[in-house]
């Protein structure tokens, strides 16, 4: 798949993102060529895009950058749009157009702070981790750098260790942010501020405090500005999945009635996290509705096949065969970012759960969110061999992450399990996705 922004960069971008850079046009991104691996297989469909006088301006852009390739702030326009053009659609190929906007300071050990903001951002995605924290510790101890791209360098450097599974860490950087905006501004928080408090309620619900950080994310719903009430909402539809709690689905309908309103386009990590939701909970008639015309995002698109197959649709076959293709493909290009849906698609789909395995366990070495966790435990399940799962019990005990989802066996209170060395996997049997027709 398509790396998909976790929520803390996902609020960063809400907040601070927009005010970093809320001087410049953006332009959409082009497409680099993509070739399928057969003339049978419909590898992407594509959506339709600006038109008429929008069409002809951004190409206008375009070619104004090709003539003036150190132009800074139509190369920060034009890479800033490429970025939100991939957490909407998934497409790496925008993560090329953005790295090319930036070509002519992508090799420069210190380009300007907003550079090497996006550039890190880029980094990220393309799961350059070290790279990435280079970069964005670049600009936090640039004194050239600006309040708000400071803030934004702290919260997406958040983001890169939460997915790291480094959580300690990433709360130390969103407690900076939060004590800089209260001695800038007092009790008075501005989105930064707020940004820093959900991510640090957010880490908390990470780090055996569940409790206290789905109460501190009631507390800040209220507080929330209409910009930023979306977001929330994913946080905290995140955090009540994680432990159980049936009002999840409500808030990921939430997160994704904000993007929606006035004509705004869902993206592609709220429909990927409300179509898990429905999948877990019965319902893939209705993750056909909700993902039909999204086929061109891989994670959407693998989402799209696992509820055609609970319901036998006769268009599984065709969805399995686009995504085997569109890996394929990934992998001639060298694109290793797929790991985590395609180890969920051989588990699934292919029910090849050796490869599976194979495939959890190198998505396990580079990233470790709840929900790489549940995929290594339920591929090992399914393999026969679960002591392959003990990097996720030993990251459980040393984070204090529960996650029901995770069907580990141990006595436990609401919040985390009360003799944590005594963790172990459950049922084998749960190894199967919970997504059955009830009709």
């Amino acid at each position: 798949m398509n790396t998909i922004f976790p929520s803390i960069q996902r609020l960063a971008g809400a907040c601070t993102l927009g005010l970093a850079l809320s001087l410049w046009t953006t332009a959409p991104a082009a497409a680099a060529p993509f070739v399928p691996a057969s003339d049978d297989v419909v590898v992407e469909t594509l959506r339709g895009g600006l038109a008429g006088a929008a069409r002809q301006a951004e190409r206008a852009r375009r070619a104004q950058l090709m003539r003036e390739p150190r132009n800074l702030l139509l190369a920060l326009a034009t890479a800033r749009a490429a970025i939100e053009g991939f957490r909407r659609s998934g497409d790496p190929r925008e993560l090329g157009q953005a790295q090319a906007a930036l070509s002519a300071w992508w090799t420069e050990p210190t380009p300007p702070a907003v550079v090497r903001l996006l550039r890190g951002t880029v980094r990220q995605s393309l799961h350059d981790f070290s790279g990435a924290l280079a970069d964005l510790d670049g600009v936090l101890a640039d004194p050239a750098a600006t309040p708000a791209l400071q803030a934004q360098a702290e919260l997406t450097r958040a983001s890169v260790l939460q997915v790291q599974g480094r959580i300690a860490e990433a709360d130390a950087g969103c407690a900076r942010l939060q004590a800089s905006n209260v001695a800038r501004r007092g009790a008075a928080a501005d989105g930064a501020g707020l940004a820093a408090q959900v991510c640090r309620a957010e880490l908390a619900s990470l780090s055996g405090r569940a409790a206290e950080g789905e109460a501190t994310l009631a507390r800040l719903a209220t507080q929330a500005p209409p910009a930023l009430a979306g977001w929330l909402a994913l946080v905290r539809a995140e955090g009540a999945e994680r432990r159980g709690r049936t009002q999840a689905g409500a808030f990921y309908r939430q997160a994704l009635s904000a993007q929606q309103a006035d004509g705004g386009e869902a993206d592609v990590y709220t429909l990927a996290a409300l179509a898990d939701w429905l999948l877990d909970h019965g319902q893939p008639r209705e993750v056909l509705s909700l993902l039909a015309g999204r086929e061109e995002a891989d994670a959407l698109l693998l989402r799209l096949a696992l509820a055609q197959q609970a319901v036998a649709d006769p268009r599984t076959a065709g969805s399995i065969a686009t995504l085997q293709a569109r890996f394929e493909a990934a992998a001639a290009r060298g694109d290793l970012t797929h790991r985590r849906e395609q180890a969920r698609f051989e588990l699934h789909l292919k029910d090849r759960a050796a490869e599976a395995l194979r495939l959890a366990q190198q998505n396990w070495s580079i990233q470790k969110e709840p929900a790489d966790a549940r995929l290594l435990v339920d591929a090992a399940r399914a393999a026969g061999r679960p002591e392959a799962a003990r990097p996720v019990l030993e990251h459980v005990r040393a984070t204090g992450l529960v996650d029901v989802r995770l069907r580990l066996s141990a006595d436990r209170t609401a919040d985390r399990p009360a003799d944590r060395s005594s963790l172990r996997l459950s049922d084998p049997r749960a190894a199967r996705p919970l997504a059955q027709d009830p009709r």
